[in-house]
């Protein structure tokens, strides 16, 4: 069933959609066309977002505004950014955008009301091989109703303006032009468990390994540094758990009263218990190596665990960056004439 323009369900879109989807909202639907368990969730596209910035454009700039900036002039960025956030956080939707978000939210909700679901920011650029705007705009868990949906909508759009990002855009030379913010909209895990898995170890670059990084309730707190993870480090083929680190995990994040979340304390006797089991360990393994090999590289991937039915859902799959960045540097810097690579090690041998 098709949404309309503004609006894209998961199942009908993959990573080869990522500049009308965002690479949060790309991978989502990749992950769900592949057959892995995600919740389940709509995209606003990018072009309710351009259909929004037009309006807003018509009465001052907001993309010459950003452009006109100095990657080096922290006070005219802040000015700007305070600026444009506020004019897009007050500004009403467009009617016909209003109209197909609030018909696919009570799709997604089935006519609950209460339903909370998560508003993620996609940005087009976001999670690409090159560059990662990850991190750099906002996330709103535990979301009621649809207007409060649409509010949290035009949060995220108006995170692509926050003092971070524009400076980033500024100081990677991105043009204003190709930056757009889809929004994601999805189901909100109660999770008991959440974290992070890596298909590489994050701190050697083996590829051999899976790491998993866990605490209890949300994610948020181990995404956010709130809480120091319990960790674990397991063979990809063969299971073996060569690294188990328990933490004492004081905090947990669990959905606050009036919507967002709240950080609460864990108590006593659960601090210092791990926070998965074994066999939801190797789970976890089967499904890093499957999303690995679906993407054909190593994975960063968020995951949570649903406290009522036990499942483990993905919240999100980007590539790893850090080790795919060493390894793709050149091993020596290149020289007009590559014989000077060789005469170089032929004198290096002479003088021992």
């Amino acid at each position: 069933m098709a949404a309309g323009m503004h609006i894209a369900w998961f199942e009908e879109i993959g990573l080869g959609d990522r500049e009308q989807v965002g690479g949060k909202g790309g991978s989502l639907g990749e992950l769900t066309r592949a057959g892995i368990a995600v919740p389940p969730g709509y995209v606003v596209r990018t072009a309710a977002f351009e259909r929004f910035l037009g309006t807003l454009e018509q009465c001052a700039p907001v993309r010459a505004a950003v452009t006109a900036l100095k990657s080096y002039d922290l006070e005219a960025i802040t000015d700007c950014s305070r600026t444009l956030r506020r004019r897009i956080e007050e500004a009403e939707l467009p009617a016909e955008v209003l109209e197909e978000l609030s018909a696919a939210h009570e799709r997604l909700v089935h006519q609950d009301p209460e339903q909370p679901v998560a508003v993620r920011s996609s940005a087009t650029c976001e999670d690409a091989q090159e560059a990662s705007f990850a991190g750099l705009q906002d996330t709103y868990l535990w979301v009621r109703g649809v207007a409060e949906t649409a509010r949290r909508v035009r949060s995220c759009w108006a995170s692509l303006y926050s003092v971070e990002s524009i400076s980033y855009r500024l100081t990677h030379g991105f043009s204003e032009e190709r930056v757009a913010m889809a929004v994601v909209v999805q189901k909100m895990v109660d999770a008991a468990t959440a974290g992070v898995m890596f298909t590489r170890s994050p701190t050697t670059g083996d590829r051999s390994v899976v790491t998993v990084e866990a605490a209890w309730g949300v994610g948020s707190a181990v995404v956010g540094g709130e809480v120091t993870p319990d960790r674990w480090v397991l063979g990809k083929i063969t299971g073996e758990i060569s690294v188990r680190e328990i933490s004492d995990k004081q905090i947990q994040h669990v959905a606050a009263a009036g919507g967002g979340v709240a950080s609460v304390a864990v108590s006593e006797e659960r601090r210092r218990l791990a926070c998965l089991s074994d066999e939801e360990l190797q789970q976890l393994r089967a499904l890093a190596r499957r999303v690995e090999r679906h993407y054909g590289s190593a994975q960063d991937i968020e995951w949570a665990i649903d406290r009522q039915s036990g499942t483990i859902l993905l919240l999100q799959s980007r590539p790893e960056t850090v080790w795919s960045v060493k390894d793709a540097a050149p091993l020596a810097k290149p020289e007009q004439d590559p014989l000077l690579h060789v005469m170089s090690v032929f004198g290096t041998r002479q003088c021992r």
